[in-house]
């Protein structure tokens, strides 16, 4: 099964192939849950989220074309229910002591913890900006959404897409001034 592309999949699951469903889901699960991680800002609701989205998905299955990719309709997925927690005031506890692994495949230890204390810094101080610029700084640096794409997304005129985006970069950059 681990041969099969995910369109395959796709249409094996969709005809309730619990098996095709289970590879989809262990293929696509980190992606899902770090877009959800990054938004709500702690794992408990972050994997309740990737939970919801390969739930919505599976009920779409049928109607997904399979001509597309399947790693971004399942990010945008989670990317909406995101934005309906944070819309919805749902609270976000604190972060979590996860923290991504380095890019580089053999760092050294002072390497290595210098990268961790970094990227957790950075996790800290987007979790704390408003949702409005977590999610376009998500949609726009970790999606790589255009800025027509985003404020299609989130139904908001593109000035204030870009107001936002500005805004919160320069809030960010801010926040992380210590580093440079």
């Amino acid at each position: 099964m681990a041969s099969t592309d995910d369109s395959g999949l796709i249409l094996l699951a969709a005809q309730g192939d619990r098996e095709a469903f289970s590879e989809i889901v262990r293929r696509h699960q980190q992606a899902v849950f770090n877009v959800a991680y990054r938004l709500l800002g702690n794992v408990h609701d972050a994997e309740d989220a990737t939970q919801e989205t390969f739930i919505r998905a599976f009920k779409f299955f049928d109607r997904f074309d399979t001509g597309r990719q399947l790693a971004p309709w399942l990010k945008r997925i989670a990317v909406n229910l995101c934005i309906n927690r944070i819309e919805g005031n749902k609270p976000a506890s604190g972060l979590d002591d996860e923290t991504a692994p380095a890019p580089d495949p053999h760092p050294g230890p002072e390497a290595l913890a210098i990268h961790r204390d970094l990227a957790e810094r950075i996790r800290i101080e987007l979790s704390r900006l408003p949702a409005r610029y977590r999610i376009v700084i998500e949609l726009r640096h970790f999606q790589d959404l255009s800025y027509e794409d985003i404020a299609r997304e989130l139904k908001r005129p593109l000035s204030g897409v870009k107001s936002d985006l500005f805004r919160a970069r320069k809030l960010l950059a801010e926040r992380l001034k210590d580093l440079t």
